[in-house]
């Protein structure tokens, strides 16, 4: 065989595998694509699922079955009640699992919806007791994250944070189920250490008689006492 005719075969062997490549190429992607676009047919769950209602997760069962789009099954899980995140994973050939990260209430946020210990305001049933908190909303962050210490501060008065407000201007005031309320002013770094101060001195003021239901702890080196009673 003369040098043209070895050529001329090897190019035809080479374009040959070439075409058998793109074939297995394309057999090979249109039998991924069969496999990704599979109806969903079956939903398990997982994450923290204890404050889902049974209902809504079977609601979004019942959504999601026959989809093909990972990302609509996301957005549907994320609508749930109490739904903080979501993530889908596929379990081929008909199944996806979802996991769940929920919010934890601390609060009720104004008469509308709650707030949660990361500051998030959303919309979820909640029958139980939670303390208010109402300011403008970009206040809920960092009234979230004063709370706990908010909490620990005023334990040794026995009594608990019944509502905790933050004006537009800015100003704190805390108000406690024994009817005490407490008028903190600005300045998240403060709000704690003039609570602690007040606290402090609290059995001495005790001690003395002193009833009151008003404190003002604005003042830059002690606090002033609103008297409703003073006992002889």
């Amino acid at each position: 065989m003369n040098a043209p005719s070895i050529l001329r075969t090897r190019v035809l062997a080479f374009i040959a595998a070439v075409l058998v490549s793109v074939a297995l190429g394309i057999a090979c992607w249109k039998g991924y694509e069969a496999l990704v676009n599979q109806p969903i047919r079956h939903v398990t769950f997982a994450g923290n699922t204890t404050v889902l209602a049974r209902a809504d997760l079977d609601a979004l069962a019942h959504a999601v079955e026959g989809a093909t789009s990972i990302a609509a099954v996301r957005a549907a899980a994320k609508r749930v009640p109490w739904v903080r995140e979501a993530s889908v994973r596929r379990e081929y050939p008909d199944t996806v699992e979802i996991a769940f990260e929920t919010h934890d209430a601390v609060g009720r946020w104004g008469d509308r919806a709650l707030v949660s210990s990361r500051g998030d305001i959303f919309a979820a049933p909640f029958a139980g007791a939670l303390p208010k908190f109402r300011g403008p909303d970009a206040a809920a962050k960092p009234m979230a994250a004063e709370f706990p210490g908010i909490v620990r501060s005023v334990a040794p008065l026995g009594a608990a944070v019944s509502e905790l407000r933050v004006s537009p201007r800015g100003g704190w005031h805390l108000v406690l189920d024994s009817g005490l309320e407490l008028e903190l002013g600005r300045g998240r770094g403060e709000i704690v250490p003039r609570i602690d101060r007040f606290v402090a001195a609290w059995p001495k003021l005790a001690a003395a008689g002193v009833e009151t239901r008003y404190v003002d702890l604005r003042h830059a080196n002690g606090f002033a006492v609103r008297l409703a009673n003073m006992k002889k």
